[in-house]
């Protein structure tokens, strides 16, 4: 049943939800194919292999799981699928159309949010549950997806210094790269006076 009380609650979810997703988004604008798709860490993470990532989030949470599945089909979570092939993009993979898949895949993921209620059931194959709602699988989704925007934040910061949720929301003030580079320093400081004398 709805209500005024789960309405706003489900707005106020797919309004945080909507944020992540913009602020993934924009960690990729302006970057070449180069740095959208080098690994930045040791185990390969790619500022494009987190988006594709998340397409497959979205279509699949509020495709299949509700039986409302996202087209073209997503494979990566198939089973029999390449280890960790959803996490970075081939060389013949197109970064305008994975960005484009997943804006689709968001796309459809609001129509599901849109149409069923907060205690709508849905099915995840490997959670142990019988059933699973709408509103867990909203939380869910959030989650997944501010954690991997946090992981694009640091990884866009160490391409270019772009840090923050949006062009209007930095985090950063007003200040420079000097101000920046003695902030650090300081903590650095801080971090090795606080760790003493290094032992042989």
């Amino acid at each position: 049943m709805t209500t005024n009380a789960t309405t706003e609650m489900k707005q106020k979810l797919h309004t945080y939800l909507r944020e992540a997703r913009e602020a993934v988004l924009w960690k990729a604008d302006g970057l070449d194919e180069y740095d959208l798709r080098r690994p930045l860490t040791r185990t390969g993470t790619s500022v494009l292999g987190l988006i594709k990532h998340l397409s497959l989030v979205e279509a699949w949470y509020f495709g299949d799981c509700f039986d409302r599945p996202f087209e073209p089909h997503l494979t990566g979570w198939d089973e029999g699928a390449e280890e960790e092939s959803d996490m970075w993009a081939t060389a013949e993979e197109s970064s305008a159309d994975l960005i484009a898949t997943y804006r689709a895949a968001i796309a459809h993921a609001d129509a599901t949010i849109d149409a069923l209620d907060l205690d709508a059931i849905g099915h995840v194959p490997w959670w142990r549950s019988d059933g699973v709602t709408l509103h867990s699988m909203l939380v869910h989704v959030l989650s997944e997806t501010a954690r991997h925007a946090g992981h694009v934040d640091i990884l866009r910061e160490g391409l270019d210094a772009r840090a923050g949720m949006s062009e209007g929301n930095t985090n950063q003030g007003d200040h420079d790269d000097a101000w920046w580079a003695a902030h650090r320093a300081r903590i650095e400081a801080a971090a090795r006076a606080a760790a003493g004398p290094k032992t042989p």
